[in-house]
């Protein structure tokens, strides 16, 4: 922590305010602005805070750090929002923060229209942790993966209409939180109008269709948008493989290419597989992709032992890992993955290989594809190291939110 750091942070706390103090030489990270506080890191609480109520974070010597949030259920217990101890956590302050976001994507970004989709609230990476909102055309996806920001819920929607007057919003719920944050809540519609199923968006030229209510995440995966155009640029002549295609973004984008002979679009999931089927279809590229159900690892243990090959490989499985616990057995699956497709590719071929989980550090990712290469006994080449579209954020003080991995290679 530098001393400019700690001169602008000496305050005094808040008066009125619940007080959670931090344990001595525990303080640093939160001087430098990371949002998350757990429980190992808190001395003691003071005030009897209840579950989502403000409260002011300070040092072991009553130094003020920040405005938090405080949840006695969550291994978070407080989660950090403003550094300001002269400002609230007050209606204004949560409508400055959704300005501030919404301005990146409509005004700088501009990706915004009838049939545009883009993430327009990113959590951490948008000063909002626990809150995320994802706009299609004229609905917006909330996801809460907090309880204290759930609590606000009708402050926040009452915010949201009054700025971007959609439709309607629907709440998507995320696997687990129920237990991360003791809370309890369904997927609903919360104001407005129900989406229609399906919704359509527009893409890089290509036009999909999407269940918002029912499909992964909130429906697409928005945070590879770039990436579904930059890896066209590398596709070689020959087949393309698209493994855990989901709606087929990357599939539909190779079957545009004169130079690919066929696409092989593969999931475990028959609902994906039907979608993606129907959005082949929407692209008039129906006879230009064959869409086959199969897990994943079992997939190309099947195409090794068939000899079959491929020009181009695209690999975005699902999350391996949702807790530290699992980052070890995380890595051994994506090293057996990128192994395998190594084994298919023909040489001077592309992969791409991507992470959406978390534990998994780039460092990390890396050094799995050059174990990877080894075993396969192949050279590997990455020509771009790329990660999710700017309507995800990377916050400079939460690297947590630097969660995308997409590696594009040359397998030689």
């Amino acid at each position: 922590m530098t001393d400019s750091v700690a001169v602008v942070d000496k305050a005094p706390p808040p008066v009125g305010l619940p007080q959670v103090v931090v344990r001595p030489r525990r303080a640093q990270p939160f001087f430098g602005r990371h949002p998350w506080v757990f429980a190992g890191a808190i001395a003691s609480v003071t005030g009897d805070p209840a579950p989502g109520d403000e409260v002011a974070l300070v040092s072991d010597k009553r130094e003020f750090i920040a405005r938090g949030l405080f949840n006695p259920h969550s291994g978070i217990r407080v989660r950090l929002y403003n550094w300001d101890a002269a400002t609230p956590l007050d209606e204004a302050f949560w409508r400055s923060r959704l300005e501030r976001a919404i301005e990146l994507r409509r005004d700088q970004l501009q990706w915004w229209g009838p049939e545009t989709a883009c993430r327009v609230v990113f959590s951490e990476a948008d000063g909002l942790s626990g809150l995320v909102v994802d706009r299609y055309g004229d609905w917006l996806l909330v996801q809460c993966t907090s309880l204290a920001l759930y609590r606000r819920r009708e402050l926040l929607l009452r915010l949201l209409n009054e700025l971007l007057s959609p439709r309607g919003i629907w709440l998507r719920t995320e696997k687990g939180i129920r237990e991360a944050e003791g809370l309890e809540a369904a997927d609903q519609l919360l104001s407005g109008e129900s989406p229609p199923r399906p919704l359509f968006i527009e893409e890089h030229g290509l036009r999909f269709s999407v269940d918002v209510v029912e499909g992964q995440k909130t429906g697409f995966f928005l945070d590879q948008r770039l990436n579904r155009q930059a890896f066209v640029n590398y596709a070689g002549p020959g087949r393309m493989l698209d493994l855990c295609c989901f709606s087929g973004g990357f599939a539909l984008q190779a079957a545009r290419l004169p130079q690919v002979t066929e696409v092989v679009a593969v999931d475990v999931s028959a609902p994906s597989l039907e979608m993606a089927s129907r959005n082949a279809e929407l692209n008039g590229l129906a006879h230009r992709v064959r869409f086959q159900k199969g897990d994943a690892f079992k997939t190309l243990e099947a195409l090794n032992h068939a000899g079959e090959k491929f020009a181009t490989i695209v690999l975005d499985p699902p999350k391996l890992a949702r807790h530290g616990a699992g980052l070890q057995e995380a890595l051994r699956g994506y090293h057996s993955l990128n192994r395998m497709a190594m084994e298919l590719i023909s040489p001077g071929g592309t992969l791409v290989t991507c992470s959406c989980t978390g534990h998994v550090t780039r460092p990390m990712f890396e050094q799995m594809l050059a174990d990877a290469a080894s075993s396969a006994k192949r050279h590997v080449q990455v020509l771009e190291s790329r990660g999710a579209a700017p309507d995800h954020p990377v916050s400079a003080h939460c690297s947590e939110t630097a969660y995308l991995k997409c590696l594009i290679c040359r397998v030689l």
